[in-house]
This record gives C-alpha cells, sequence and structure tokens, in this order.
C-alpha cells in the first residue's frame, strides 16, 4: 500500500454553493486521479473515489481494510448523476427522495452500466444517497462525480464523526481529509430495498422505520439483520462492525445487575468500563463510565455512541459492559450499531 501524506484542510461548513473553496479544489483533484479523500456527512466522515473506476474503489478498500464481499454506497449531488449508476427509479424510490433526499436515507435500486462492480460487489444492486451536508454536496459537484464512500476508518471499528477520528485511523493511507467539523446524526444512513414488492429495510439508520411508513407504506426489517451468514445487500449487515479495542458486552437487565458484572470483572483484577447515559452514569463504579447521551433523548445517543466507543480505547480498560436501548424509532438503529460492536454477546439479567 501507498504511503501518504495526509493533509487536513479544513473548510467552514457554512460554505455557500457557489463559493470559491481551494480545499475542496484540491480534494476534488485527487478524486479526478482516481485517489480517495475523506469527507464529511450529516452522518459520519465518509471515504470517497470516483464510484465509476475500479482502481480507486480498490484504494478505499485498500486503506480501509475492508473486505471485498461488501458493497458500498454511491453519493451524488443531483438527480441527474444517477444516470448511468441506475438502471430504474420506481416510483416508490422517487416519493422518499422528495421526502428524504438531500438526507441520511440510501436506496438499493437496480444497477446501471456505469457503476464499478467492485461498488456493488457482483449484486445485480446498487445503494445511493444524496448527503445533506454543504461540504459532501460541494466536492461531488465539483469533482463531477458520483463517489462511493463508506464509513472513512479502519474496518470494523468505530465509525468517525470528527475529522480527528478519520486521522487516527487512515494517517498515511489516504492524501487527504477534509475537515468540516463534528458531524450531525451520528450514525450511519439507513437503508432500505427498492426493488422488493415491499420496502425492506438493509440497515436501521436516521431515518426511523415509522417514518418511512408515512411515505412508502408497509416496511419491514431484512431478516439478514439477523443472520451472520447471509450474502450482504448493504453496508453493515455482515461482519463485527463499530467495535472498541475492549470486548463489549450489552447487559439487559438492571443498573445494579450491570453493576454486579462490573464488580466480579474489578474481583478478578481486570480494569472495567461502562456504557451508560446521562441519567445512569452517577450510579456505576468503574475505571471508566463513559456516557453517551440521554436515555430521554436517543437522538443524543445516536450522535455521541460513536465518539463514546472510541474514548474506551483511550481509557485502557480491559473489558466494557453497555446499556441497551428500546429498538423504537431511532433506538432501532442505535442498537443495531451496539448489537454489532458486540459481536451479538448480550447478557441478560
Amino acid at each position: 500500500m501507498l504511503e501518504y501524506k495526509t493533509e487536513v484542510w479544513p473548510v467552514d461548513k457554512k460554505i455557500a454553493e457557489d463559493e470559491n473553496c481551494p480545499q475542496i479544489t484540491q480534494a476534488s483533484l485527487w478524486i479526478k486521479k482516481n485517489e480517495v479523500i475523506a469527507f464529511p456527512t450529516e452522518t459520519v466522515y465518509g471515504l470517497g473515489g470516483n464510484a465509476k473506476s475500479d482502481a480507486a474503489i480498490e484504494k478505499i478498500f485498500l486503506a480501509k481494510g475492508r473486505p471485498s464481499d461488501n458493497p458500498l454506497i454511491v453519493h451524488v449531488a443531483s438527480r441527474e448523476q444517477l444516470i448511468g449508476m441506475v438502471s430504474s427509479i420506481p416510483e416508490r424510490a422517487k416519493k422518499l427522495m422528495d421526502a428524504f433526499w438531500p438526507g441520511p436515507l440510501t436506496l438499493v435500486l437496480p444497477k446501471g452500466e456505469d457503476v464499478s462492480e467492485r461498488v456493488t460487489a457482483g449484486l445485480s444492486t446498487v445503494a445511493v444517497r444524496m448527503p445533506d451536508h454543504p461540504v459532501a454536496l460541494k466536492l461531488i459537484k465539483e469533482c463531477g462525480l458520483p463517489l462511493a464512500a463508506p464509513s472513512a476508518n479502519v474496518s470494523g471499528r468505530p465509525s468517525p464523526t470528527t475529522a480527528q477520528h478519520v486521522h487516527e485511523d487512515l494517517k498515511g493511507r489516504i492524501p487527504g481529509i477534509l475537515d468540516g467539523g463534528v458531524t450531525g446524526v451520528g450514525v450511519e444512513s439507513t437503508v432500505v430495498d427498492c426493488t422488493a414488492e415491499t420496502l425492506v429495510i438493509l440497515r436501521p439508520g436516521g431515518v426511523t422505520k415509522e417514518q418511512l411508513e408515512v411515505v412508502a407504506g408497509e416496511t419491514m426489517m431484512d431478516p439478514g439483520l439477523l443472520n451472520e451468514q447471509a450474502a450482504p445487500k448493504s453496508p453493515g449487515m455482515k461482519y463485527t462492525h463499530y467495535a472498541p479495542d475492549a470486548p463489549l458486552f450489552l447487559v439487559d437487565g438492571s443498573p445494579s445487575f450491570l453493576q454486579e458484572l462490573v464488580d466480579k470483572q474489578k474481583g478478578a483484577g481486570l480494569k472495567t468500563g461502562v456504557l451508560t447515559t446521562e441519567e445512569n452514569a452517577p450510579f456505576y463504579k468503574a475505571d471508566a463510565v463513559i456516557p453517551c447521551g440521554s436515555r430521554g433523548k436517543l437522538e443524543s445517543v445516536a450522535h455521541h455512541l460513536y465518539d463514546a466507543l472510541r474514548a474506551f480505547n483511550e481509557s485502557g480498560v480491559d473489558i466494557i459492559y453497555g446499556e441497551v436501548f428500546p429498538k423504537s424509532g431511532v433506538g432501532a438503529a442505535i442498537m443495531n450499531r451496539l448489537e454489532k460492536s458486540a459481536g451479538g454477546q448480550i447478557i441478560k439479567e
């Protein structure tokens, strides 16, 4: 793998669409040379490369250490950029675009002739979305290319919500990072399959099942979310993801039960961590107690989740216990990420 001198280019996320931005121009020049650049979206930081180029996509997989059977999402700045990326757009998908684009919703559609086979991992479909971030949109428009972009982290680690997270993971692996500050939603986009008779959620995210049903009617969760052996139709459906360095166990039980588990590990000489909420944090006695938002406002948990998981790496703990959350609304996305982080390890009281 090539060794790069990774540059960080600060960009004001309030940048106007028609404003000249040398940093974005520099980033777009790299992309036109089939290199890959990290950039902010409203969900997490993405690692973008020309979606039409096998060479560029190979560099994404190489930089991340990502399994090649894990498909990528193509990011566009206009519906016109979907030409050649998809072969058709069903009416239901157009309604979803009208309602949620730009925004954290990815649509799986029949693939077009121009998209790299490396993007789709051999599938007959391609995942596409329009990010709701001025830096991302300006970059895509300036380079004039749809960008395939998974999260800008080493595969398996918590996704990056700041440019510093990206730098920690990918320094020397990519030419540059557009630093647009902290991302907003904090968890990746919702991915829905628009090719089935019923709309199917392949990955829960920033747009909830309840919101989708208002626009598109009946919506179901894909059984593959629970089956690690199924071929992934979407990013995030396979492999352990989002994991801190220490093993994470989710605890479906009371705070006192969780504290008993902590005490047992402390008695064995291990350094312990607890992933919790602002409300419950004062209850726990562990080497690292890290809240990730308020239980009364799950959007704040989604926003801070990856930052909290990364914070455990700096704490040097040997084992982490995490609280669980209700699976309604954005809680479905939070629990999907936590279950992946824990490799499905859940302890029930």
